[in-house]
């Protein structure tokens, strides 16, 4: 049992809409708790996690009571803000980050799949869209020579983990993307691309028949019998899962230890018959930057009526408030309207007709907020900014971990294989650095911004 009380300190905000989930036809609202329950497992978190740790449970516990809260809408938090990219490789390729590391580097790529290959069986089981869950891969790409060096440094370290890849000219790029602004790229076959808030709302939808969800019940506190507050009643629980990624903080755990950064991403109207033809290109493509803090675009076609689209993604800011402002809004869009203009010259006068920013939660040494905090509560948070994959990865060893113990499986063993979060540099120094670090690289990235 809980030896004392948690009181959350604050609820979940985020800036602007959720733009994946407004371009989708309205749902039907999940209710909120309006009165006293009790639960065998209670889900805290309608995002990745808490939809893969619902599932896991669902599969684990056969006769016991799922419960699933959501602090607002489904879709509308971090989950539905994404770009859409389920990374199978480790996120970044390059000499620094990867010397010497490479059974660390296998152990992550299998880990990852085995997140991959659970989405794939909901979307599967759930019957998605292809437009919502689509095994078609992504292309890193390079504008510059520093990015282009990028790419061959990538290319050498997935020669070592014996991955597959298609190198991509200028050419094949244009053919694929309908721009020439990229002078090369590097293909990767074991990305999934997904329409965020589709994953999302058709895999509620799909667990809805054995787990009870809630939406608009944000969790207020936690007594020390692990019942949990919501602002109109109680949910008595056996066992808690948290998956609320930065918001962990909010119930008291992991205090100095987590960074939150915020990235911000524009996405356009609708393309005009005419504006699909001048751009040319095939329908749906994601690429990400071969600079770490340069461009991420991807463009989508029609799916529910939303149109073909195209989204830009760049610009992080540092905020421990875990709160983004309007300044750092405004900042974004001049960037994203440039590299959208740098880009695809051919739509001049497309305007962008959404911008947000989404919640990211990073530790020092890149390591999970993950494990039992208190007896029966435990936290699958921290998702190291890749939460369609580490989410999902992170959420199915919670369920495992909390049924089945510690040593139940191969893949939750390596999947524990990790120091805790490191303790952060003190105020102002950490916010002052890290902002003021990001925005020296985004200088750096250049054409790649």
């Amino acid at each position: 049992m809980n030896t004392k009380k948690i009181n959350v300190k604050r609820l979940p905000k985020d800036p602007g809409p959720s733009a994946w989930n407004c371009i989708l036809k309205p749902e039907p609202q999940y209710p909120s708790i309006t009165d006293d329950i009790q639960a065998d497992w209670v889900v805290v978190g309608g995002g990745y996690a808490g939809i893969a740790a619902a599932r896991r449970l669902a599969q684990l516990v056969n006769g016991e009571s799922i419960v699933l809260l959501e602090a607002g809408r489904l879709a509308e938090g971090p989950a539905g803000r994404n770009s859409g990219f389920m990374i199978d490789l480790p996120h970044e390729l390059n000499s620094e980050s990867y010397a010497g590391a490479r059974d660390k580097d296998l152990q992550q790529i299998r880990l990852n799949r085995v997140a991959i290959a659970f989405a794939q069986e909901m979307a599967s089981e759930y019957g998605m869209d292809a437009k919502v869950f689509d095994p078609c891969g992504k292309i890193t790409a390079a504008a510059t020579d520093k990015g282009i060096a990028h790419i061959e440094s990538y290319r050498k370290h997935l020669d070592a983990l014996g991955e597959s890849y298609t190198l991509k000219s200028a050419e094949e790029l244009k053919a694929w993307t309908g721009s020439d602004f990229y002078r090369a790229g590097l293909f990767t076959p074991g990305v999934v691309m997904i329409q965020p808030a589709a994953f999302i709302r058709e895999a509620a939808r799909g667990l809805s028949d054995r787990v009870r969800i809630y939406e608009n019940t944000p969790v207020t506190a936690i007594e020390k019998d692990r019942t949990l507050v919501t602002p109109k009643g109680k949910i008595r629980a056996g066992g808690i899962i948290l998956a609320v990624n930065g918001h962990i903080q909010s119930f008291g755990f992991y205090p100095s230890r987590l960074l939150h950064v915020f990235t911000y991403a524009s996405m356009t109207r609708k393309l005009t018959p005419q504006e699909v033809r001048r751009l040319g290109g095939v329908p749906d493509w994601g690429i990400l930057p071969a600079d770490p803090l340069g461009t991420t675009v991807r463009r989508f076609s029609d799916y529910q009526g939303c149109g073909d689209r195209i989204v830009i993604r760049n610009h992080a800011t540092l905020n421990q408030s875990m709160e983004a402002n309007d300044r750092n809004l405004r900042k974004a869009a001049k960037l994203q309207d440039r590299s959208f203009d740098n880009r695809f010259p051919m739509l001049k006068g497309v305007e962008m007709e959404y911008r947000w920013g989404g919640r990211l939660c990073l530790s020092w040494n890149s390591v999970p907020a993950f494990g039992e905090m208190e007896d029966r509560i435990w936290s699958a948070c921290c998702q190291n900014g890749l939460g369609t994959v580490k989410g999902t990865l992170s959420g199915m060893m919670a369920a495992e971990m909390a049924v089945l113990g510690e040593g139940s499986s191969t893949t939750l063993r390596d999947f524990l294989d990790h120091q805790q979060p490191k303790r952060l540099p003190p105020e102002p120094f950490l916010s002052i650095g890290a902002n003021l670090t990001m925005r020296l690289k985004e200088w750096q990235a250049g054409d790649e911004l």
